[in-house]
């Protein structure tokens, strides 16, 4: 049996994976091996370890990476620490194939320990833009490190076309969230808030602000910028928090953050809501914050997006999204623009809901994973390939 072996590196992922994961593991050809490491193991971000066994998924290796601190140079180690970790597990498992997400570091350790192990790589997410993060350049060097390309829309694919990746390996098969959307089992609303320990109020927020790692002014002041707009609103306005990534800073507005709502009995906050995030989605006004789950996730449930600073700039865009500065009155005024208006039949630009189907189909046709391996440059001339 062809071995395929998904790493997950925390909750945002795990979603993201959970469908591949499940087509690989219910196939008689491939053999499913789950390598958990990041934000998974640390008991500060919930310990989401456990919801690989809950779920079904066996857990093949565990890669402990995270450090303490959240300065740069305690995730620099932590990277260090991830390649090593990364090279034991990989070759404990000697997989057939590594499926990679994203543009965490921690996934860019397991790339660097495959790409010397000889291991080929498909990667999901490749050809998106982040320019408020360094998420940027460690999801392009992935790109070149991988060997399969699974892209969420056609815009991405022409950017790692236009990285020199060859067309026949890129591959626009849509984003596996919206896989998880339409096969989910919904709480109803009172359910939901109950199962959460929360009042709802007339309007209600689902707020996840990471630290933006390129920006000229610290996310903590960013951070400290929407909490203020936040008490505009008024406790009309339920606040649901989800504590920021494993990034620098991130300890920072953690602590921020728990302080807030230890003062203000109209917001709460969660380690992760895990299998209970699509159903926050769907019973929620709308969604504030920087995180990609407010661009790819929320225009399926016809709720807004307002979306703070240049975290996610660059990224395909439905509708739905209110872009404003990180400045208080423009996340004041943001935030009433999506109060106000109503969002309908929102056009979702990132697929169907059947990406997974076709990762599955695409895996299973590699004849010979390792004959991927020597990757030479696809040159473009307008248009036509080139040898020059």
């Amino acid at each position: 049996m062809r071995k395929i072996c998904v790493v997950s590196s925390g909750r945002a992922d795990y979603g993201l994976l959970y469908w591949p994961m499940k087509l690989i593991q219910q196939d008689a050809e491939l053999e499913l091996q789950v390598v958990v490491t990041g934000m998974h193991l640390s008991p500060e971000f919930g310990m989401t370890v456990n919801c690989f066994e809950k779920d079904g998924f066996p857990v093949s290796a565990r890669v402990d990476m995270l450090l303490s601190g959240d300065s740069s140079i305690a995730v620099t180690k932590s990277m260090g620490l991830g390649v090593i970790g990364f090279a034991d597990a990989i070759f404990n498992l000697q997989p057939d194939l590594l499926l990679l997400l994203g543009d965490r570091f921690e996934i860019l350790a397991a790339a660097q320990a495959a790409l010397i192990a000889q291991i080929p790589v498909a990667h999901m997410y490749g050809g998106d833009t982040t320019e408020g993060a360094f998420d940027e350049a460690i999801r392009h060097s992935i790109t070149k490190m991988a060997h399969i390309h699974f892209v969420s829309n056609r815009v991405s694919w022409d950017r790692v076309r236009q990285m020199g990746e060859n067309p026949a390996n890129i591959h626009n098969v849509g984003a596996t969230s919206l896989d998880a959307i339409h096969r989910a089992v919904y709480l109803n609303r009172n359910d939901f808030f109950r199962a959460i320990d929360f009042e709802a109020r007339r309007h209600n927020l689902l707020i996840t602000f990471h630290p933006v790692t390129l920006a000229s002014i610290s996310s903590a002041v960013q951070m400290k910028e929407m909490l203020d707009a936040l008490d505009l609103l008024g406790s009309d306005y339920g606040l649901l928090f989800t504590k920021p990534n494993a990034d620098p800073e991130g300890r920072e507005m953690m602590f921020i953050m728990e302080e807030y709502v230890s003062t203000r009995a109209h917001a709460k906050l969660y380690d992760s809501l895990g299998e209970l995030y699509l159903s926050a989605l769907k019973h929620v006004d709308m969604v504030v914050g920087n995180s990609s789950s407010g661009i790819y996730e929320a225009p399926a449930f016809n709720i807004p997006t307002v979306n703070i600073g240049d975290r996610q700039r660059g990224r395909l865009q439905a509708s739905s999204i209110i872009n404003c500065a990180p400045v208080k009155s423009d996340i004041y005024q943001a935030i009433n623009m999506a109060t106000e208006n109503r969002y309908v039949k929102v056009s979702n630009p990132y697929g169907d809901g059947a990406s997974s189907e076709r990762i599955l189909k695409i895996i299973k046709a590699i004849d010979n994973p390792k004959s991927l391996l020597q990757k030479r440059f696809f040159m473009s001339c307008d248009g036509h390939n080139c040898d020059k």
